[in-house]
């Protein structure tokens, strides 16, 4: 790996540590000013998220991040990375406890500015989920049309978001489809020198 790939890996890896140990002064550190985030509960900037965040921390809402394979395409001092991911949420489902593990990816644009990479917009990938009781004997039946109103890669971290209190955003990008080749076309443009990384969703 480059100099610059590593550095972005650590840049990856710090997010999910710094933040899902609640350290958010080094979490602050991971972005630039102008970072964004979007994620199926908030869409904002990346300082919003970061208050939000630690007053969910706070009330001691569970939500957990794994990382696996990095990649990651760079242009000068812009940069676009994937990166395999799991978000692990447990929460109360009509009285059940349940874990929800959302499989997808990390796609972020990157630009090296002062010496320093940083993310400018995180825009995950959600490629398929599923809910269980953390007890196996207690029996859950979910609302079938809540169910269906999300996308198929997110859709029981949104049942389960949306039961709790949040507004789920339900157009985000999936393993295929539009959304997520617009997604893709603008990481392309992103290298390319385009004035924006994209428009956040």
């Amino acid at each position: 790996m480059t100099d610059d790939t590593l550095a972005i890996r650590e840049v990856i890896e710090n997010w999910a540590l710094w933040r899902d140990a609640g350290d958010w002064d080094r979490f602050a550190t991971v972005w630039h000013d102008d970072g964004w985030m979007t994620a199926t509960w908030f869409q904002g900037p990346a300082r919003a998220f970061i208050q939000v965040s630690r007053e969910g921390f706070d009330k001691g809402v569970s939500i957990l991040h794994f990382l696996g394979g990095f990649t990651c395409d760079i242009a000068g001092d812009r940069a676009v990375s994937q990166t395999k991911m799991t978000i692990n949420q447990r929460a109360a489902v009509d009285g059940v406890l349940v874990d929800v593990v959302c499989t997808g990816r990390f796609y972020d644009f990157l630009e090296k500015r002062a010496g320093r990479w940083g993310i400018v917009r995180r825009q995950p990938i959600y490629e398929k989920d599923r809910m269980d009781p953390v007890d196996p004997a207690a029996t859950l039946t979910l609302d079938p049309e809540r169910l269906a109103r999300f996308p198929e890669g997110y859709r029981h971290l949104a049942y389960l978001q949306s039961k709790i209190g949040f507004a789920v955003k339900d157009s985000l990008p999936g393993l295929r489809g539009p959304v997520v080749q617009k997604l893709y076309a603008e990481g392309r443009a992103w290298l390319d020198g385009s004035a924006q990384p994209g428009t956040p969703l």
